[in-house]
């Protein structure tokens, strides 16, 4: 009669099948995550770098920020967007939307805030004390048409700067490239919109997927880690671990 204790079989690498199985499940688990964010992010999101000030304090000169690709029929009051309009020299350039088709903007009121439809707009990223401009305007906005500032108003070239040319200044939607929704460096993360437009008709839009496709990209980085981990973790506390022996009960012989 033989009697011997059960050994859990062992890989070549000397740990447990079972664990090599469940490790290689979570690496490929991780890369699919972390490829699959990236693949995602790169056909919705386009990087760019921010040229000048005209943006601060919100977008710093050289921020570099991920764009979400959207049509410009999506766009909102209070949204900061990349465009590109003939009229203004066929450059990149990056504003925030103040005003869309049917709203007549101006600037300023008593207490130097800018003003929609005659009610006045609290700009919470402009600095405290100051006017929202330092040239005083009234625009009345076409339809499919934006009205577009830069959150440093005393340096930014807008649509202020365009007031005599047709259009008052405004840029056609069909001219929007994409919508800002993040600031990847400095990182700063995903940008709020303002608060005061929210309450206006038509409300403000909504970041898109920019922050689950992080969260999926940074689990799919601890997913391969962990995974990747496991063989050389086991292998060295499996040194540690003192070798099974046989034994025989009764003081019956033991054979094989």
């Amino acid at each position: 009669m033989s009697v011997g204790t059960s050994v859990t079989p062992r890989t070549k690498g000397g740990h447990g099948r079972l664990g090599s199985v469940l490790s290689g499940l979570v690496v490929a688990v991780g890369c699919v995550l972390f490829l699959g964010g990236f693949v995602v992010g790169a056909v919705l999101y386009q990087p760019f770098s921010v040229p000048t000030d005209s943006m601060t304090p919100t977008l710093d000169v050289g921020s570099k920020v991920l764009a979400q690709r959207v049509d410009g029929a999506e766009v909102k009051r209070g949204d900061i967007v990349v465009f590109e309009d003939p009229l203004w020299g066929d450059v990149t350039m990056v504003k925030r939307v103040v005003a869309v088709g049917g709203d007549t903007v101006a600037c300023c009121d008593a207490d130097g805030r800018l003003t929609l439809d005659g009610k006045p707009v609290e700009e919470p990223y402009l600095p405290a004390g100051k006017p929202a401009s330092g040239q005083k305007f009234s625009v009345t906005v076409p339809d499919g048409k934006l009205f577009l500032l830069g959150d440093e108003r005393h340096t930014s070239m807008d649509s202020r700067a365009h007031l005599q040319e047709a259009g008052q200044g405004t840029v056609p939607r069909s001219a929007v490239v994409a919508r800002v929704d993040a600031v990847a460096w400095p990182a700063k993360g995903v940008l709020e919109r303002p608060a005061p437009f929210a309450a206006l008709p038509g409300g403000v839009s909504h970041p898109g997927p920019i922050g689950p496709l992080f969260y999926a990209i940074a689990a799919g980085c601890v997913l391969i880690l962990a995974g990747a981990a496991y063989g050389p973790l086991a292998r060295a506390l499996g040194r540690k671990r003192p070798a099974a022996t046989t034994t025989g009960t009764g003081g019956g012989k033991v054979g094989a």
